[in-house]
């Protein structure tokens, strides 16, 4: 049964006040890969009584009203992506579609989702507890840039007005919030729980903390950013991390606690065996339903958590660098579900998480140690103390081939091809070959240049080399044909025009012609966000090149796609600037002709989305959303 949407499921149920309100950015989504579904479902089976306020009209003060005031407290998320990510493209056009929303249309949710549903119920309840959560909460919980404004913001709490943050995915932070207001705890008065930011006063009555750089210092000195930014990196585990304190006007002070430890296999299977309906709620039918349920019906949730080391990807700052697991049964028992649906075809889409062949902690260090403060598991090289097997992904695999009416098991998320190259058993690698995928397998390397990829926080070139190289060995054994898709991206920082022409070198070489280009897209708590923003790489203080013309970075993506005859101008144009003349002609080894090509319209640009955290950043769901949205964390 979905939860209460109005006041007739309140009568229904013999409800005459719920404990919480869950406000929402999205459409009502019953299935685990929706944070409000799980933090929903969460309390219920705690006792609590939930209902669910879905993309309310902001403009409108009595929408917030509709199932009356909370009894404990309401509850805000933006949604399953930061609402400025679903909203614009990178170029900050606006997108013509919401994949979250009835019907697919746009504009159903407003521009900084989360602040401006929070502020809408302070001024209809002004005492009532508020509580915020999911991505865009989590990722701006302290001061950040913002790129749609290009400007550094403040705490999100403070925006919004609400009382608290659950920052993370939020399972154990709301049950401890939830029973702290039921003992009668006053909001203002709960500062002790973990994964949560809090408003104080004063610094009194805190201990063991950091004092992160004052915001009006920050705000004028962007390398303060850039140590503020190095601090919050370094104290994103549950047991190393430490308090941290930012100082705004007037006495105010912005405290985030400590992250909550991760998920036992245990609670990671408690969360995802609650009673979801696995759907959209009905009353969207009449509108055709919500796209995203499409990407997310028919897969599989295996893991979270990701010691990858993208900068450009969130996930370090929402669901942490340890990886915490379902079990082969959990997974299992809902797989047999998914082939009970009536219109399953045999196909499951995806098994994986963040990174998909990532099933244990990178080290058994990290469970008694916490995570690193000072080195990557991976990059820049791959740590001595690094765990590398496949086996119990392998044998998972294996078990959900075997289920009755299952005709093939995809994997679609982000296969980390350097931690496969460290793999001396290539058992996986051969039967990911052979059974998990269809006709070609997408991979990230991202870039070719090291000088790029090392401040992308990805392996040399030489790791994706040998992974391909592999790769197409094994399928010519096989006596398979399927193809090697890279994502690639433009413009991140570090990259010049002489980087993006090395990199057309490189797809020319390889016969490569790429359908998918992702300018970078610099989305709130990422360090390549704050390399963007500041010119320095926060992790070594060293300066980085920035390309912020948006017509030069125009011409980086355009070398990237340089056999599109819409690009033929901005190709030409980036060689001749580049001095790279002795690419234009007739040779095989030229990118263009010396001439134009007919039909070619100028400066013409493919808006596509984001491959949807994100995030990396931003970064597959979130908890108040799931470990965030799959389009922003299959670049792995």
């Amino acid at each position: 049964m979905f939860l209460p949407i109005c006041q007739e499921d309140l009568k229904e149920r013999n409800i005459e006040q719920l404990d919480f309100v869950y406000v929402i950015g999205d459409a009502y989504v019953d299935h685990p890969s929706f944070g409000h579904a799980i933090i929903s479902r969460i309390l219920e089976s705690r006792g609590y009584t939930v209902g669910i306020i879905s993309q309310p009209d902001w403009k409108d003060d009595n929408s917030i009203s509709i199932l009356g005031r909370p009894r404990l407290a309401f509850i805000v998320t933006g949604g399953n992506m930061d609402s400025m990510v679903n909203h614009y493209f990178v170029s900050k056009k606006r997108r013509p579609t919401d994949a979250y929303t009835p019907g697919g249309v746009m504009g159903k949710r407003p521009d900084h989702a989360t602040s401006v549903y929070s502020n809408l119920i302070r001024r209809t309840y002004k005492d009532c507890p508020i509580i915020i959560g999911g991505i865009e909460a989590s990722l701006r919980r302290l001061a950040h840039y913002d790129y749609w404004s290009d400007s550094y913001k403040r705490s999100i709490l403070l925006d919004s007005g609400a009382d608290l943050i659950s920052y993370g995915m939020g399972e154990k932070s709301i049950i401890e919030i939830a029973d702290a207001l039921e003992s009668g705890l006053d909001v203002k008065d709960i500062t002790f729980i973990k994964g949560t930011v809090y408003k104080a006063r004063s610094k009194e009555d805190l201990y063991d903390y950091i004092s992160l750089p004052a915001y009006e210092a920050v705000k004028g000195d962007k390398k303060l950013y850039a140590d503020s930014f190095r601090i919050q990196s370094n104290n994103t585990d549950s047991i190393n991390g430490k308090t941290l304190v930012e100082e705004y006007p007037n006495n105010v002070f912005v405290v985030q606690n400590p992250p909550q430890p991760p998920l036992s296999v245990e609670d990671m299977d408690d969360v995802y065996a609650l009673p979801y309906e696995r759907t959209y709620h009905p009353s969207y039918e009449k509108e055709g339903g919500v796209p995203a349920i499409n990407e997310i019906k028919y897969s599989l949730i295996s893991n979270r958590g990701c010691f990858g080391g993208c900068n450009f990807c969130a996930l370090t700052f929402h669901q942490g660098r340890t990886v915490q697991v379902r079990s082969h049964e959990s997974i299992i028992e809902e797989a047999k579900k998914i082939t009970a649906d009536k219109d399953f075809k045999g196909y499951i889409h995806d098994v994986g998480g963040p990174t998909a062949n990532f099933r244990h902690p990178s080290c058994k260090k990290q469970l008694t140690k916490g995570v690193c403060q000072n080195r990557q598991c991976l990059v820049p090289e791959r740590c001595p103390n690094l765990e590398v097997d496949h086996k119990d992904y392998l044998e998972l695999l294996r078990k959900l081939r075997a289920l009755p009416r299952v005709k093939k098991v995809f994997i679609r998320s982000g296969i980390r091809f350097d931690y496969l190259n460290a793999d001396k058993d290539d058992s996986f690698f051969r039967e990911l070959i052979k059974y998990h995928i269809s006709g070609q397998l997408k991979v990230a390397p991202e870039h070719i240049c090291d000088q790029v990829l090392s401040l992308m926080g990805k392996p040399a070139n030489s790791e994706y080399e040998a992974f391909r190289k592999k790769y197409e060995k094994l399928n010519e054994k096989m006596g398979l044909k399927q193809y090697l898709v890279p994502y690639l991206m433009s413009s991140h920082p570090g990259s010049t025009l002489k980087e993006a022409i090395a990199l057309a070198e490189y797809l020319r070489d390889l016969h490569i012609n790429p359908e998918q280009v992702q300018d970078f897209y610099p989305t709130p708590s990422t360090a390549s966000t704050v390399m963007y923003y500041t010119g320095i790489d926060p992790m070594t203080g060293k300066k980085v090149y920035v390309e912020h013309d948006p017509h030069v970075k125009a011409m980086q993506r355009a070398l990237i796609q340089y056999r599109n005859p819409d690009n033929y101008d901005l190709v030409k144009e980036a060689l001749i600037k580049a001095h790279r003349e002795d690419l234009i002609g007739f040779d095989p080894k030229c990118l263009i002709a010396p001439r134009k090509i007919k039909g070619a319209s100028k400066h013409k640009q493919n808006n596509k989305p984001i491959n949807s955290s994100s995030s990396k950043s931003n970064s597959k769901s979130n908890n108040s959303v799931k470990g965030q949205s799959k389009n922003n964390n299959r670049r792995k």
